[in-house]
């Protein structure tokens, strides 16, 4: 896979009984390189407008999924089946306490490609929040028929 990728993010949040889900979809242009039996991926968000971009890091492997954000946000998340782990959401407002347990990873590499989907269970300050599910597909910019 070539270094210049499009990375596809696609969440859902299946929210307590009779409220919205929360779906959310974004298309950028990023970074890939495979280390270590690792895939990283790097790209930048805008999460407000006249705001500096998010730098967003994302290592996959075959037992975990790790997203760490820097900017107006700050967190490190860790995705591995079977474990619940903690991280700070930092934002200008303040800063949450996430609980994440993951409940399915799945991921799938090509010649062009590579992609993970993670389902898990949201807690937020010890409170069950959300069931979730997380998308991450990158593919090479040149990529004939790309898919996302």
């Amino acid at each position: 896979m070539d270094k210049d990728v499009l990375i596809h993010v696609s969440g859902l949040h299946m929210l307590l009984e009779g409220e919205d889900q929360g779906p959310v979809e974004l298309v950028v242009p990023g970074k890939h390189y495979f280390k270590n039996g690792s895939h990283y991926l790097r790209y930048e968000e805008i999460l407000e407008e006249n705001s500096e971009p998010t730098i967003n890091y994302v290592k996959m492997s075959p037992t975990a999924l790790e997203v760490r954000k820097t900017g107006l946000v700050d967190v490190h998340m860790v995705f591995e089946y079977g474990k619940k782990n903690t991280a700070f959401y930092s934002t200008p407002f303040g800063t949450i306490q996430l609980g994440i347990a993951a409940t399915n990873l799945e991921m799938e590499e090509t010649d062009t490609g590579i992609g993970m989907k993670v389902d898990y269970a949201l807690d937020m300050n010890e409170e069950h929040v959300a069931d979730c599910c997380l998308s991450i597909q990158a593919q090479s910019k040149d990529a004939p028929g790309i898919r996302l």
